[in-house]
């Protein structure tokens, strides 16, 4: 995959792109489950996807949790037959609309009382520039001197090293003795991963609406990431796309602000739908992924990238070993973020000062297996509240008589 080429911005009207970027390549091939917002019964339902129509089988599998703990979720929803809600273009547009129509449905996350969970520094890329962001302590005119230095000192290439390795423990001794060493590099390339809490259950956002970064922040980037779909077993049943929507501001004052850095208000981006593994789409074809980004500013900023899955310091399913196990459990499952290779370097405004989220971006990420996320970034305190929550959802599954 070679890195997107950003395009002009689009026209109000389908800022959020079309419904064919949204599904996979081979969608007709793919089995696809979401939720939607159906006013009909003032809550969310869960939907598959098929032939661009939209099929409600909530009446079946009242949330998409229930699905994904299936013995084989992609064989079970293939059969399963439901009413037709709409079709899958219309929803998407409705969601993405300036003033959506209320009485209609709207696309959601598609997960709901999965653990929201993401791996950071899996990619040496941006392990480097975690490191930076650490010693910068957010002050982009530093990082950009630090970057220099540090590139001179270690290089930016650790691909080849195998964390946890005894090579890894050899060049943490350099680097220590160097006066560099970071906690950064320590789960980049030590034995243990970082596996942080995203944001709250029930509290993602899913495509076509707004990401949130915080008014304060004033150097802050999103990070395309594929997610995986891993039952309460440890197995992994299915990927979709994601936003770890990043405050490198906040995060590289300290460490211990990475919640004030990664959850906030529409912080979490996840969608369009989730595509459930089968014998056209698993694991083997999450390694070899490239995930596609555009970012695209009123300001006529333009950016591109592309993240490898193939160049991860970690393999997937080490990280999900890592996040769930005899040492600890998810009843209802987790949404695991896998980490970005996106090294937010480009300068937008002036030399040196890298690049940073304005009003009104539209990110765009996308995979031909997994289709396109859209959001525009706006600021996390004007963005939708998140006041739908567990309870809640109980409460209106109880009332259709779904429980």
């Amino acid at each position: 995959m070679t890195v997107p080429k950003p395009r002009g911005l689009p026209a109000e009207a389908d800022w959020f792109g079309s419904p064919t970027e949204a599904l996979p390549d081979d969608a007709d091939n793919s089995v696809l489950v979401g939720r939607i917002w159906d006013p009909s019964v003032d809550g969310p339902s869960t939907v598959t996807v098929r032939g661009g129509e939209v099929i409600d089988i909530s009446h079946l599998f009242p949330t998409i949790r229930d699905v994904c703990e299936l013995p084989d979720p992609a064989a079970t929803v293939a059969g399963l037959d439901g009413p037709r809600v709409g079709d899958f273009g219309e929803i998407l547009a409705n969601t993405g609309a300036a003033s959506p129509d209320r009485t209609r449905p709207w696309l959601l996350a598609p997960v709901d009382l999965q653990a929201l969970k993401a791996a950071g520094v899996t990619f040496p890329v941006s392990l480097i520039e975690r490191v930076i962001e650490e010693r910068a302590r957010g002050d982009v005119a530093v990082a950009a001197d630090i970057r220099h230095r540090m590139s001179a000192d270690i290089g930016t290439d650790l691909s080849s090293l195998a964390p946890g390795s005894p090579e890894a423990d050899r060049l943490k001794t350099l680097l220590v003795g160097e006066g560099i060493w970071s906690q950064y590099l320590e789960v980049g390339i030590g034995p243990d991963a970082e596996i942080f809490t995203k944001g709250q259950i029930l509290s993602a956002v899913g495509t076509a609406v707004a990401v949130g970064v915080l008014a304060a922040s004033t150097w802050n980037n999103p990070e395309p990431e594929v997610t995986l779909i891993v039952q309460s077993s440890g197995r992994v049943v299915g990927a979709t796309l994601g936003n770890d929507v990043n405050l490198r501001d906040v995060e590289g004052r300290s460490a211990l602000l990475l919640p004030l850095a990664k959850d906030n208000n529409a912080s979490c981006a996840l969608g369009p739908l989730i595509r459930l593994f089968d014998e056209r789409f698993g694991m083997d074809h999450v390694r070899e992924l490239e995930v596609g980004l555009e970012v695209c500013g009123v300001d006529g900023f333009r950016l591109g990238a592309v993240s490898e899955m193939t160049r991860m310091s970690r393999d997937p399913e080490a990280l999900v070993r890592q996040l769930i196990g005899p040492h600890h459990r998810y009843p209802d499952g987790a949404a695991l973020m896998l980490g970005t290779m996106f090294a937010p370097i480009q300068d937008r405004d002036r030399p040196g000062e890298g690049f940073t989220h304005k009003v009104d971006d539209i990110v765009r990420i996308s995979c031909p297996s997994l289709g396109t996320l859209v959001n525009r970034v706006r600021h996390a305190e004007e963005c939708e509240p998140w006041e739908f929550g567990v309870r809640d959802l109980m409460t209106n599954l109880g009332k259709r008589g779904l429980l």
